[in-house]
């Protein structure tokens, strides 16, 4: 029971780390040929969108909706794909002890 418990500690420290690192780290995302850029955090916090000049037409504000719409998504997939690279080990390891969801 002892070294059960240890493991879970040791697995909560992994999850705190692994969830720092991802509310630091940055993503990227693109459409439109790079149009318009969004940048988040591998924990979803949306930090800035930039729009090429390019892409605004006045006479056609819904494709720039779409734009950036397609950029967000684009990098909060690349967040998903960061935040299963850093939890994956940890979660993985969570199996053992029967979580659900892990």
């Amino acid at each position: 029971m002892q070294q059960m418990l240890k493991q879970a500690q040791k697995m909560q420290q992994q999850i705190a780390k692994a969830q720092a690192e991802l509310a630091e780290a940055e993503v990227t995302g693109t459409a439109g040929g790079g149009l318009v850029t969004a940048v988040v955090t591998g924990s979803g916090e949306v930090k800035g969108i930039k729009i090429d000049p390019k892409a605004v037409n006045p006479d056609d504000v819904e494709t720039l909706e779409d734009l950036v719409v397609a950029a967000l998504h684009n990098a909060s997939e690349a967040a998903r794909e960061l935040t299963e690279q850093k939890m994956g080990p940890v979660a993985g390891g969570m199996g053992g002890l029967g979580l659900p969801g892990f």
